[in-house]
């Protein structure tokens, strides 16, 4: 899986929005979090895991006690997540995924970004099929055994262990991050870990280039834009 987290580290380098955005996507998702889950972060294990990669992607302290304090009071926003699925410009398979307070309004937003760009949006399940959902650890490492042998101590549901290019890329089901990510700080209490996140995985790639590449870039930076929109997963490799 090095060559899919490469990838996933080249669309993330070429997408990436303001900072600002950044900030603003993480404050709504810490605040859903802690709204359904507790905001004690030693309470609630995912609420702790999102701050974790909050400060390792520098958002401020200030933004997260924000989102902390809003989730904390009686009422308030009530958030839902929603993914949406098409193809865009020049082919790519897309999922979108988003926390919204007015579905009718994002929708409308998603759909708009589709039409503008001549990209088709898709029905429920006519893309994710062609991905795999499943949390992701990345970090130092040459040697795939052991890695493997301490998350089948754990008892954890191991969909592939992989190491490339000196890094380690663990992957299971989404409902085993926590297991996982426990079972490997306890094989190693010092390991960073440079990707530690629930995403989209393409089964294959789709290659682009000259102008479907730059169609695809202004496709998905009008989608990051968007207020609603957390994650823009692809199968897009730029040539």
């Amino acid at each position: 899986m090095g060559r899919a987290f490469n990838n996933r580290k080249e669309s993330m380098a070429k997408t990436a929005a303001t900072k600002t955005k950044i900030y603003s996507k993480y404050g709504r998702s810490i605040y859903v979090c802690a709204k359904q889950g507790g905001t004690d972060p030693n309470g609630n294990t995912t609420l702790r895991s999102l701050i974790d990669r909050a400060k390792k992607d520098q958002v401020p302290t200030h933004v997260i006690e924000k989102a902390l304090d809003k989730a904390s009071g009686a009422g308030g926003e009530d958030f839902l997540p929603a993914v949406y699925e098409g193809i865009a410009p020049g082919g790519a398979l897309v999922l979108i995924s988003a926390l919204t307070d007015n579905p009718n309004r994002t929708f409308g937003e998603i759909r708009g970004v589709f039409s503008r760009c001549k990209a088709k949006l898709g029905s429920q399940g006519s893309v994710s099929h062609m991905f795999d959902h499943r949390a992701m650890f990345v970090f130092a490492g040459t040697d795939d055994e052991p890695v493997l042998e301490a998350l089948m101590e754990a008892d954890v549901d191991v969909s592939d262990v992989e190491a490339d290019e000196g890094m380690v890329t663990v992957l299971v089901p989404p409902t085993e991050f926590f297991k996982a990510k426990t079972a490997l700080q306890e094989m190693n209490p010092d390991i960073d870990f440079e990707v530690e996140e629930i995403t989209y995985l393409p089964h294959v790639d789709h290659e682009l280039a000259g102008d479907d590449a730059e169609q695809f870039e202004r496709f998905v930076g009008m989608m990051n834009d968007l207020e609603d929109v957390q994650d823009v997963y692809h199968n897009g490799k730029f040539a």
